[in-house]
């Protein structure tokens, strides 16, 4: 049990990791005008706060820094979906390059929700999450 945790924790830290690089690769693909950029730019803070705010959440002093820490992961997951889907929605990015992103979003977003759940104990938690 321990056992399949901790390979679990290793393989959603790579799966946050390899989101991270292949989310680099899109946003450095974006049109150089200043819409585009701006959006790029918050979409970069966003996108890979997910990866620092779990890795900062592993060492944690607390359980209740560990939750928040969580909980920062999954604010920054929906604000990254956010700025996908505007970029697709503007026209700026393909809806090709954004279906992958949004996907996983959703599914990351959803393991943070059950994670949060869990930790908390408690059995029914709304999280408010656009629909992109």
């Amino acid at each position: 049990m321990q056992n399949d945790k901790l390979k679990f924790k290793n393989e959603f830290k790579k799966r946050l990791y390899n989101f991270t690089l292949k989310l680099i690769k899109f946003i450095d693909k974006l049109s150089n005008d200043n819409v585009s950029r701006r959006m790029g730019d918050q979409l970069l803070r966003s996108g890979t706060s997910i990866l620092g705010n779990y890795v900062e959440g592993q060492s944690s002093s607390s359980r209740k820094d560990f939750i928040n820490f969580f909980n920062h992961s999954l604010k920054s997951t929906n604000e990254s979906k956010l700025w996908i889907a505007i970029l697709r929605d503007s026209k700026r990015a393909k809806d090709i390059d954004v279906g992958w992103f949004l996907k996983e979003l959703d599914e990351i977003l959803n393991i943070f929700a059950s994670s949060i759940l869990t930790l908390k104990g408690k059995k029914y938690f709304f999280i408010f999450y656009m629909s992109f």
